[in-house]
């Protein structure tokens, strides 16, 4: 089991940037300190860990406002907080986003990914006590049938923007651990889900549209398949795979929770009816069916036998558990989402950190 004195995440204010970084200082029962570097892009929200700055900032926990692009800042984290693991999170992650405006992606996840890899190959000059933990996607493998499962011996067959950069960084760090004998680690996991995601991923803003009466849109029929992660369950796997995972080996994390969208929608309603005490009939007359997105994968499922065989993890929370209690956060939180929302953490984010990103 590998130890480690500095733990650097990359993108740590994002979603499940954040989570991870609350784990690490919480039940993970890991010991050294945390440094997050974040660019504080949109979906970068330090208001996510405001408790855990307030416990153990200046001691255990450190920011760093850095943009993964930027070689000199980068190389300056290293400098000062002498990191001796790395667990890349940072990156564009929206799909339709990356349809619209694709070269975000390119120069975050490939040439950002690139940044990271080199600086981390500088400063720690062929030790074999370091560790880069890359965290990536199932939407690398492409889209499946009715039947079968991602492994990690599916080939990538990436079908949009974001899934292409996503495939391209795993690439790079496969290739730095072969090419300059950079230790590192690769995980592949399902959609994630849980407190402090931004809105505009299907949960949340699904949940939001409820409680506010707006159109509940649906892709296509409303038939696409994806496997469901709780972001804490994917936190614990993320550091089982830091500790003891196989140098060089990848790793797929699944939630062993596969739902069509529309029937996932159906069990938010009820879910957020039982909240609210509304009719989930009322939710009902909200679905509205848009047009598919271009190159709409039709089904994931994730098979992470491999992680459950040889490190012995499982996802502890159901998916009716996470349900419940994403819609309890989101519920119990509207101060937090209507900053997001509203603009009012930018204003802080520039008051405190310059308008940079």
């Amino acid at each position: 089991m590998r130890e480690f004195e500095t733990i650097l995440v990359t993108g740590g204010a994002g979603f499940i940037g954040s989570n991870l970084v609350r784990y690490l200082l919480g039940p993970s029962g890991f010991q050294g300190k945390v440094v997050n570097l974040d660019a504080l892009t949109y979906a970068g929200n330090l208001e996510s860990l405001a408790d855990v700055a307030e416990r153990f900032g200046g001691s255990r926990y450190f920011f760093e406002r850095v943009d993964i692009r930027d070689a000199t800042a980068v190389n300056g984290v290293f400098e000062r907080h002498l990191p001796d693991a790395v667990i890349h999170l940072a990156a564009e992650s929206h799909v339709d986003r990356s349809i619209i405006g694709p070269r975000d992606f390119l120069e975050t996840n490939i040439l950002g990914t690139f940044t990271i890899l080199e600086a981390a190959r500088a400063a720690w000059n062929k030790r074999s006590d370091v560790l880069f933990h890359h965290v990536s996607t199932d939407e690398v493998y492409g889209s499946l049938g009715e039947t079968g499962n991602f492994t990690e011996m599916t080939p990538y067959d990436p079908r949009s923007p974001y899934s292409a950069s996503k495939a391209a960084s795993d690439h790079l760090v496969s290739a730095y651990s072969h090419t300059y004998g950079l230790p590192s680690t690769i995980s592949n996991c399902s959609n994630n889900y849980g407190p402090f995601q931004f809105p505009e991923k299907l949960v949340p803003l699904m949940i939001m549209n409820m409680l506010e009466g707006k159109s509940l849109p649906v892709y296509g029929d409303g038939r696409n398949v994806r496997d469901w992660l709780y972001v804490e369950d994917h936190a614990s796997a993320i550091w089982l795979v830091v500790k003891s995972g196989a140098l060089g080996e990848k790793y797929n994390v699944g939630g062993d929770s596969e739902w069509e969208n529309i029937r996932l929608l159906r069990e938010l309603m009820a879910a957020v009816s039982r909240r609210t005490g509304r009719d989930a009939r009322d939710y009902e007359r909200l679905i509205t069916y848009v047009k598919d997105r271009p190159g709409h994968d039709r089904r994931y499922s994730i098979d992470c036998s491999k992680i459950k065989r040889e490190l012995g993890w499982s996802p502890s929370v159901s998916f009716a558990q996470g349900l419940e209690r994403t819609v309890d956060w989101y519920i119990g939180n509207p101060g937090w989402i209507e900053r997001v929302r509203s603009g009012a953490y930018r204003q802080w984010i520039e008051k405190n950190y310059g308008s940079r990103g």
